[in-house]
């Protein structure tokens, strides 16, 4: 990080004048260890799963939706395919817990820890064996892909239902109260959004998870796929891999990843700020200032596969781009 600092500051630019594409390229060599690395090998890793509190009309959506879009997915028609393709990303589905049968794809990771979660607003998401068991799975995936050769990683994850359990570990991690942390999710209107601060609150209450235990929050209230994207972080992070976190959820996983692995952080690059109404508390929480405010709320991965580019320009400058002593120009310039 010292020695892309010091080149950065005898490029042919005042220094800082390119902002935060420079503390990129700097952030970024201190994860490869490299002092000009790069990126070639790209995926969108997505995590489906199902969510048993959608029984309390918390989205605007059926749940049949999630079996649905993963063939989308694999068929290459969702908005996820269309960026990572712009991106030249590959995109990796994996099934963790989707609530159907899914049938044999090549590219579909049958990875099933069970046909969704409980519902939180009765009882636990999952036990902790299971907790464990989703970031592991999350692990695995990710060591597969990168000994197939992977760069970096964006997060991404399909799941009716899914922002209230991220509401939910975001309440409990961040000490907010549901009410400013839940948002309209799939397209809730009035009613729907106050139904679903109450079912958190209610959450909260029944389960009682313990915020200085992140395996037990994620077991109380999460997901399995926020569980298996935690565990993509924590093994991408373990590989010295730049992570690429997408949105509401994928930053609740990434609170599961740092409650569970302080190290992580440095390895973690927020792609967006989402539209979801808490998304900012939760990424404050982290301490990551978002790349791109595109008022997304999509989820898939797609804010994180727009900013895989970002992430190969603030390289480029630091690869390509003149210092003052190759271009002849005076270093009173800067």
């Amino acid at each position: 990080m010292q020695a892309a600092r010091a080149r950065q500051d005898t490029l042919t630019k005042p220094q800082g004048s390119l902002g935060r594409l420079e503390e990129l390229s700097i952030q970024l060599a201190g994860i490869y260890a490299q002092p000009i690395p790069s990126i070639r090998e790209k995926a969108v890793i997505v995590m489906a799963g199902d969510h048993g509190v959608v029984a309390e009309g918390v989205s605007a959506f059926p749940q049949e939706v999630t079996p649905q879009m993963v063939l989308n997915f694999l068929n290459g028609g969702a908005a996820i395919n269309v960026l990572a393709r712009c991106a030249g990303a590959r995109v990796v589905i994996v099934d963790i817990g989707v609530a159907a049968e899914l049938p044999e794809h090549p590219r579909l990771h049958r990875r099933k820890l069970a046909f969704g979660t409980g519902n939180i607003a009765q009882g636990p998401a999952m036990t902790r064996a299971q907790a464990e068991q989703a970031i592991q799975t999350g692990i695995e995936v990710v060591e597969a892909e990168i000994q197939r050769g992977l760069d970096a990683v964006a997060t991404g994850e399909m799941g009716i239902g899914n922002t209230t359990p991220s509401a939910a570990i975001a309440a409990v991690l961040t000490g907010q109260p549901a009410s400013q942390i839940a948002g309209r999710g799939t397209g809730l209107d009035d009613a729907g959004l106050e139904r679903k601060i109450a079912v958190i609150e209610r959450a909260l209450s029944v389960n009682q998870p313990n915020p200085q235990d992140g395996l037990d929050v994620l077991s109380k209230v999460g997901g399995f796929e926020i569980g298996g994207l935690a565990g993509v972080m924590i093994g991408a992070a373990s590989h010295r891999k730049a992570v690429l976190v997408d949105g509401f959820i994928s930053t609740a996983a990434a609170m599961i990843a740092i409650s569970l692995c302080p190290d992580v952080k440095p390895y973690l690059i927020a792609a967006h700020r989402s539209r979801e109404n808490g998304h900012g508390l939760m990424l404050d929480w982290l301490g990551l200032k978002p790349l791109l405010d595109f008022d997304l709320r999509l989820g898939e991965g797609t804010g994180a596969a727009l900013a895989f580019p970002i992430l190969q320009a603030a390289l480029a400058i630091l690869r390509e781009m003149a210092t003052f002593g190759e271009a002849g120009v005076s270093e009173k310039a800067r």
